[in-house]
């Protein structure tokens, strides 16, 4: 039987957060290189074990983050802590919001997905295209910047569905990946576990994540938000799902104040998350009426950007392709134009409806043989 002591267990490895220590810069095309080979991306395997490649990539994406959050303050994007009520060293989630939230007169609110930081779309978009493309900056920078890509007087609320574990130490949330990616005793010491330390108050998972930003930040009209601001809601696979549940079982207080829905990756289904009451079916005011109308989602397809899609009947909606075939989370990249260029069209239009598309597949011409 063999016996090791502590000092004999192999260190945990150490990789700091900073791009040239890792080795890389920032060319001139906003992508992050390889300083001793400038064409290659990041080399997420350096190491037969996982735990050196985890932690290696985990500096990586903190310095990403760092960037894109400077990027982000810089176009006038501030945090805000849920619950408002917990102060800067007790469990709390940050989003980021516009500087002016309290005056527009339109807030576009997104809901990311669980499995991304704050701010991030996709770490793979980051590394192959560029920083500002696989992060919320060009799309921030296109929804602030007055002229054709948003109309009105326009907030922005990026919320925060994946940074959910408390970390005592740093005092900061963070994502289960991160959590995963902290420093242990050794490299086989085991992952640390969840306590309820690790909980921030009403925000235990994605949905009541959800449920506070409504809740707590948007519903607090004549205070954070004015009373007559119309939102525009944006939600990406789980975070879509969460504000349309949230919106389902409280329609009502609602209604006159969300003007349109996007969705990518839709997880809901008409069947399971539109319930509607008995003889309500063409109710104009409901809000299965309102999603068939004045909501459109996004879904995986080869088939080019926009291109209408045979899933309407499942989620209530009518569905187009992202222009995206493998990767959910590079969906928000090349289709939030299209999703803002249709926000602003419902917006600009209250009585703006979609038309409800029947689509019909049509067999292949027979050639006459047999």
């Amino acid at each position: 039987m063999f016996v090791y002591c502590k000092q004999d267990l192999p260190k945990d490895p150490v990789f700091p957060a900073d791009l040239n220590k890792l080795g890389y810069l920032i060319n001139d095309k906003d992508q992050i290189r390889k300083i001793s080979d400038p064409e290659q991306e990041f080399q997420f395997k350096i190491n037969r074990n996982p735990r050196w490649n985890d932690l290696q990539r985990e500096a990586m994406n903190e310095c990403i983050r760092k960037i894109v959050a400077s990027r982000l303050r810089n176009l006038g994007l501030v945090s805000l802590r849920i619950p408002l009520t917990s102060g800067p060293s007790k469990p709390h989630v940050p989003i980021l919001v516009s500087k002016n939230l309290s005056s527009a007169s339109r807030i576009i609110l997104v809901f990311g997905e669980p499995v991304q930081d704050l701010g991030i779309w996709a770490y793979r978009i980051v590394g192959t295209e560029s920083i500002n493309a696989g992060s919320a900056v060009d799309f921030a920078q296109a929804v602030l910047k007055p002229g054709e890509n948003a109309k009105g007087d326009v907030a922005l609320v990026l919320a925060n569905t994946g940074q959910l574990v408390w970390h005592c130490a740093s005092g900061r949330a963070m994502t289960i990946n991160s959590w995963l990616a902290q420093p242990r005793p050794s490299a086989v010491d085991p992952p640390p576990g969840e306590t309820k330390r690790n909980k921030v108050p009403g925000n235990g998972n994605w949905q009541e994540h959800v449920n506070s930003v409504f809740d707590g930040i948007v519903a607090s009209w004549g205070r954070l938000v004015r009373k007559d601001a119309k939102i525009d809601v944006i939600g990406l696979a789980d975070g879509g799902l969460g504000a349309i549940r949230y919106l389902a079982n409280n329609w009502d207080p609602w209604r006159q104040h969300i003007s349109a829905i996007c969705l990518s990756n839709p997880l809901h289904t008409k069947t399971t998350d539109l319930p509607q009451a008995d003889g309500q079916k063409d109710y104009p005011g409901s809000f299965p009426a309102f999603v068939a109308s004045r909501c459109r989602a996004y879904l995986l397809s080869d088939q080019p950007l926009g291109l209408p899609l045979f899933d309407t009947p499942e989620h209530g909606c009518n569905c187009y392709s992202s222009g995206e075939e493998l990767n959910v989370e590079c969906i928000m990249p090349k289709a939030w134009p299209h999703m803002l260029k249709w926000l602003n069209r419902a917006y600009e239009d209250p009585d703006y409806c979609e038309e409800q598309l029947e689509m019909v597949q049509v067999p292949p011409a027979s050639n006459g043989t047999a």
